[in-house]
């Protein structure tokens, strides 16, 4: 199952019960629910720019072998009547945004027949047919907020695609959805019925008790964390542009890929390891020190989402639950690694110990100056996924991804990086309003550089 970053180990047994005992199944039957604090600020945004694709979340996979349809659009409604969050829209009432939950609707996969064509021509047609699919606007006051479409290349050859808003699904969420689909295919397509467990809660729930616990002592102990630690003054990270920037932020963006060799990525999880750091703070100290060399500033504040998934009765639903913190460091020359990367581990862990604080809500209080150019509190984000990818497995039938491409930039430049077998994979999304592609390869390069240097001498 896909994790956002991961700063440190999970949360205590002991807070976990605590927080348990206070979430629980709604015992009323109403469908209209207020927003979590995370769904509110997508709804703004929406309403202020409504049809845009820069919050869709697709997946897409190429289906070799013998497809049962029938199986897979039953799959797809039984993870629909599952999971409320999937077929919920958005409304207001009494100038409130306000969730609903609707019925299950009977979804159907409308197949596009691409198999006359020749076998480029199929494969130019199905990427601008995906794209299309994942650019094509919702609408959250009507509804769905879900589809999916099947494109059949040949008679065992075909392309799935599923397109959710995030206001109802994060990174984490589309694992649960492979995951269950997978689960669900196998019976199905076996003639079995369902075999998951029924869904402890709803995403509704964790809405109403993250409204009712984010208030009075709880809200102000967050609250002051917070303030203390950003301060009044927050900086706005100002790396060479290749652009101008533009008067009012563009969210068009691309990104570059790079691997990381195996025998790096290995030397950083030991230096980590040996300073009791993580892995993602070894790379996130990097990733400042890169910061701190291409802009002369010392001042470096970078933004990383955590899962938001404390809780066992959430890992199993599809929601929107991932926040963000803000992590800020002083760099300066006079730092060894080592200083910069105890530094480093300290926010980190002191972040992660006063994340309940949603990041909507924190802007909300600390009310940052703001400007119609860039991002609030943070410019640049860095995320890790530690967790191996989700691996479907349906009987008959080999499943590889049928990549799509991201042209929409949510920040100045986002690094992700995660593990995999060959090593750590990066890519760096970047708005292509403001950085050339040629600008950030290098800066891939360079970071590199800096990761195999300091894997050398870390004292330097």
């Amino acid at each position: 199952m896909n994790t956002m970053s991961t700063l440190i180990t999970e949360l205590s047994p002991q807070k976990r019960q605590l927080l348990a005992l206070q979430l629980k199944k709604r015992g009323n039957p109403l469908n209209s629910f207020p927003l979590s604090f995370a769904q509110q600020r997508l709804w703004f945004i929406e309403e202020f720019e409504p049809g845009t694709a820069t919050y869709h979340i697709p997946v897409a996979l190429r289906l070799t072998g013998r497809l049962d349809i029938n199986a897979l659009e039953k799959s797809f409604r039984e993870i629909i009547k599952r999971h409320e969050a999937v077929r919920t829209i958005f409304t207001t009432v009494d100038g409130e945004p306000v969730q609903i939950i609707t019925a299950p609707w009977p979804l159907s996969l409308p197949v596009t027949d691409l198999s006359e064509l020749t076998q480029p021509e199929r494969e130019a047609e199905a990427r601008r047919l995906v794209t299309d699919e994942v650019q094509k606007p919702f609408d959250l006051s009507r509804g769905p907020l879900m589809r999916a479409a099947l494109l059949r290349l040949d008679k065992d050859e075909h392309v799935v695609v599923a397109v959710l808003h995030h206001i109802i699904s994060d990174g984490w969420s589309m694992g649960v959805m492979m995951d269950e689909l997978t689960a669900l295919y196998n019976a199905f397509a076996d003639g079995r019925p369902s075999p998951l467990a029924p869904l402890p809660i709803q995403y509704a729930d964790f809405a109403v008790w993250q409204r009712q616990r984010l208030q009075g002592e709880t809200l102000e102990t967050q609250l002051t964390y917070w303030k203390e630690n950003l301060g009044d003054s927050l900086p706005v990270l100002e790396l060479p542009t290749d652009k101008p920037r533009m008067p009012v932020r563009t969210l068009n963006g691309a990104t570059h890929s790079f691997v990381l060799p195996k025998k790096l990525s290995d030397s950083l999880k030991t230096l980590g390891e040996d300073h009791e750091a993580t892995l993602f703070m070894t790379l996130l100290a990097a990733f400042k020190v890169l910061l701190y060399r291409y802009s002369g500033q010392q001042d470096i504040l970078v933004g990383s989402p955590l899962a938001g998934r404390d809780l066992l009765a959430t890992e199993g639903l599809i929601g929107f639950f991932v926040n963000t913190v803000a992590l800020r460091t002083q760099v300066t020359d006079d730092l060894t690694f080592l200083e910069l990367l105890e530094s480093v581990r300290e926010v980190t862990l002191g972040a992660h110990a006063h994340q309940d604080i949603p990041f909507e809500k924190l802007v909300e209080e600390i009310r940052p100056e703001r400007s119609l150019s860039h991002t609030p509190i943070f410019q640049i984000v860095f995320t890790l996924q530690n967790a191996k990818p989700t691996q479907a497995q349906l009987p008959g039938l080999k499943l590889t991804s049928f990549g799509v491409e991201s042209t929409t930039a949510k920040f100045d430049l986002t690094l992700q990086m995660a593990e995999g077998a060959e090593g750590l994979a990066g890519a760096l999304e970047y708005n292509t309003d403001i950085f050339d592609a040629a600008a950030i390869t290098r800066l891939g390069r360079h970071y590199q550089t800096l990761l195999e240097s300091i894997v050398a001498d870390p004292t330097q």
